[in-house]
């Protein structure tokens, strides 16, 4: 087990926006509103780390939720993957890569889509 104090905890939160304006939208209204400033990884994602928990929005289609998608680090993610899905998670995204690391996504049984993403 991972000292990490991170482990097997949300760190992360995406947000979906709809377009490229909303996703601008969004973060000039974090900015004002609570002083966030985002990184920004393409037209399509940005990211904050000064937002307490870190979080993102995302406009990509292909990679956007319908709902904000809470993300757990894990330091071990294909037995954090086994673990969810003896407990009775469906996958619905299995592990794949991305810039800073890789995640699996996954439906608890109460119907909430969730991720487990480690930096490896």
């Amino acid at each position: 087990m991972s000292n990490d104090a991170r482990n097997n905890r949300i760190n992360y939160v995406e947000f979906p926006a709809a377009t490229a304006e909303a996703l601008a939208a969004a973060k000039d209204f974090y900015g004002k509103a609570f002083g966030w400033e985002y990184k920004d990884w393409g037209p399509a994602y940005a990211d904050t780390q000064s937002s307490g928990l870190a979080s993102g929005i995302t406009v990509d289609a292909s990679e956007r939720q319908q709902r904000p998608l809470p993300v757990i680090y894990s330091s071990a993610l294909e037995r954090a993957r086994s673990s969810v899905v003896a407990a009775g998670a469906k996958i619905t995204k299995d592990i794949f890569a991305f810039p800073g690391g890789r995640r699996f996504q996954f439906i608890d049984p109460a119907g909430n889509e969730l991720a487990v993403g480690s930096e490896d």
